[in-house]
């Protein structure tokens, strides 16, 4: 088959030929109708997280159709249509694993970063780590959901009741967990890029209470603050944003270094913590309230083969919403 392969950090992918995979025990060999690109993709890309296996197949938003099921499988069947997110495999025994923190898992591997992922016709993944989909999305809107979903999901969790809640980065994560936070019946304030007038009608278009730079204060302080752009200045700025008992929610998988901040932001028990992964209690959950939510994805589609060219759109800020691929 054809992929766009990633064969060293911070050169172009590449288009070529490789073997199709083939379903081993407890895989489902999966034929890919959409797969999202996640700012994890360009973290990996950028050489930032510094293990991957090479060369590599990235893409960790996969929606597909079943086509081949190894021994021992029973969830799914040929012709069923499944999500393959992050959290690819996890060894199970580990106290992590069993103290239901499976997302902490130190032997974990993670899909298209240990195992070749979704920029490609077709991909295998462990059956017991696949999602059965809401029929209510389609494929290209599907996919967002596997990570950007998945992790937004996970971050609000870590954020408590909170009501007033501060979104600092509107990308493809925000734009979904924005929607869930008012089905739940919170308040969102959205922190934009300085001058980012486009993505503070974003914001509020998708019911957002107010919309402003990320350098700016909110109208009023916030309960919890959760961070999705990968920038350590905005941990201070939300520190400064926050009421009393507030937590600032740390959402990526890398983040530029944390200034200094004097003690008194941290002060009156303000929290600050970060999100690992998920779990896949957490994914079942998040998929359910999505549906139950009617949460619209706002996609951007590419053909596989202009991959680049959707790494470098999400790079500079051009999309609303999410870049999903289409093989």
């Amino acid at each position: 088959m054809r992929a766009m392969l990633l064969e060293s950090a911070r050169r172009p992918l590449t288009s070529a030929e490789i073997e199709t995979p083939r379903a081993g025990d407890g895989q489902l060999l999966i034929k890919i109708r959409a797969c999202g690109v996640c700012r994890t993709d360009l973290h990996i890309y950028d050489g930032e997280l510094t293990k991957p296996k090479l060369p590599l197949v990235l893409g960790h938003e996969i929606v597909g159709i079943v086509e081949e099921c190894g021994a021992g499988t029973e969830r799914f069947a040929a012709g069923d249509r499944v999500g393959v997110p992050w959290l690819g495999w996890v060894d199970g025994t580990c106290t992590y694993c069993r103290g239901g923190r499976e997302n902490l898992c130190e032997r974990a591997r993670f899909t298209g970063y240990d195992i070749d992922g979704g920029y490609a016709p077709y991909t295998v993944a462990n059956e017991a780590f696949c999602f059965a989909l809401p029929a209510s999305f389609e494929d290209v809107h599907a996919a967002p959901l596997m990570c950007a979903g998945l992790i937004g999901y996970r971050s609000l969790r870590m954020a408590g009741d909170a009501a007033r809640l501060g979104i600092y980065g509107f990308g493809a994560a925000a734009h979904i967990i924005a929607q869930v936070a008012r089905h739940q019946g919170r308040r969102v304030f959205a922190f934009t890029r300085p001058g980012d007038e486009r993505g503070q009608t974003f914001a509020l278009q998708l019911g957002a209470v107010w919309a402003g730079d990320s350098d700016t204060s909110p109208p009023e302080p916030l309960d919890a603050a959760i961070i999705f752009a990968p920038v350590g200045t905005l941990v201070v700025s939300a520190l400064r944003a926050l009421a009393r008992g507030g937590v600032v929610v740390c959402a990526g998988i890398h983040m530029t270094d944390i200034p200094s901040f004097p003690y008194e932001l941290l002060w009156e028990e303000r929290q600050v913590r970060s999100v690992a992964n998920l779990t896949r209690d957490d994914g079942a959950e998040f998929l359910r309230i999505a549906a139950q939510a009617a949460v619209r994805t706002m996609v951007t589609t590419y053909p596989l083969e202009r991959a680049n060219e959707a790494l470098a759109d999400l790079r500079a800020g051009r999309l609303e919403g999410a870049a999903v691929l289409t093989p």
